[in-house]
């Protein structure tokens, strides 16, 4: 049977945000990123990345488990921790990425202008790209640390 491709949640599609890139600094900013896991981090990249347009992909779970290296009770605890935090809808096997809340474009028109982040040069990271995986290792110490 053909899956059916529709937008679970028309009222949060993603942009490309304004700092133009398609990981929402927002998810730093408000410190999202801080409550997940590994696991739910992995996944929510690997959706980030698999999305269409309107952040649409329907991955099977036993790809999704596979590509991730996850049981099925592992990947099911990631979702559910994704969906928790209003990062993604998902209807099996239909996953949406969602707009961060405060910034979809409704929410930007209620504003009467699309919200500007200034990162200053002093505060940036001037060290250079890292990897996912160093990113992850260092999202896992700093759970451990709570």
């Amino acid at each position: 049977m053909k899956t059916l491709k529709r937008v679970l949640r028309p009222e949060r599609l993603r942009q490309v945000p304004e700092q133009f890139s398609w990981v929402d600094q927002a998810l730093v900013q408000r410190h999202l990123i801080d409550r997940l896991d590994a696991h739910a981090a992995a996944l929510y990249l690997f959706l980030l990345t698999v999305a269409d347009a309107q952040g649409l992909s329907y991955y099977g779970a036993d790809t999704l488990a596979q590509r991730l290296r996850l049981s099925a009770d592992e990947l099911g605890a990631a979702r559910a921790q994704l969906v928790a935090l209003d990062l993604i809808a998902y209807e099996a096997p239909l996953y949406q990425v969602l707009a961060l809340s405060g910034t979809a474009p409704a929410a930007r028109a209620a504003l009467g202008q699309a919200a500007t982040l200034h990162i200053p040069p002093s505060a940036r990271d001037a060290t250079g790209p890292v990897s996912l995986a160093d990113l992850l290792g260092q999202l896992e110490r700093r759970r451990a640390r709570l």
